[in-house]
């Protein structure tokens, strides 16, 4: 029924295809179901050109979808991870990240790892190991909201 269903459409079922996936699409945003649609649109505009012939059965038609979606897919996902801009402010939204290489003095101790420095106008928790106020620390990495530091050795 279903065979006969899709040769009753001729060579626009891909098309008929190609358009509920893309519409699919925009119900269920992801970037990914347009690349599956666009190769489903590929093959309807093949199926427009080799329908009546003999080699173009359905067997040739689901192989060559099943191709077009990966390698559309493939593509699709370089094309979107290609799109890295180069920005002005590398450090916008990774404060934390920014701060790492600058030294500071601990505003209260670190005990059983934790603690305190302000560096600028914020007070951030710091990791590391157990020193006393006014220790000079220097922060080696950042976790989040949190930043690990390290004694600065004199």
């Amino acid at each position: 029924m279903i065979i006969e269903l899709w040769n009753s459409f001729g060579p626009w079922s891909w098309w008929i295809v190609g358009v509920i996936l893309l519409a699919a699409e925009l119900l269920v945003p992801g970037v990914f179901i347009v690349w599956i649609g666009a190769a489903a649109i590929v093959l309807g505009a093949l199926s427009l050109a080799f329908w009546d012939d003999a080699f173009w059965g359905w067997h040739l038609q689901l192989l060559l979808f099943a191709v077009l979606s990966v390698i559309f897919a493939v593509l699709g996902r370089r094309i979107y991870n290609g799109k890295r801009t180069t920005t002005d402010e590398p450090w916008l939204n990774r404060r934390g990240e920014s701060l790492v290489g600058r030294t500071a003095t601990l505003s209260e101790p670190i005990q059983e790892g934790r603690g305190r420095i302000k560096l600028d106008d914020t007070m951030w928790s710091v990791m590391g190991p157990d020193l006393p106020v006014g220790s000079r620390v220097r922060v080696v990495a950042s976790s989040g909201r949190d930043l690990t530091v390290e004694p600065v050795v004199r």
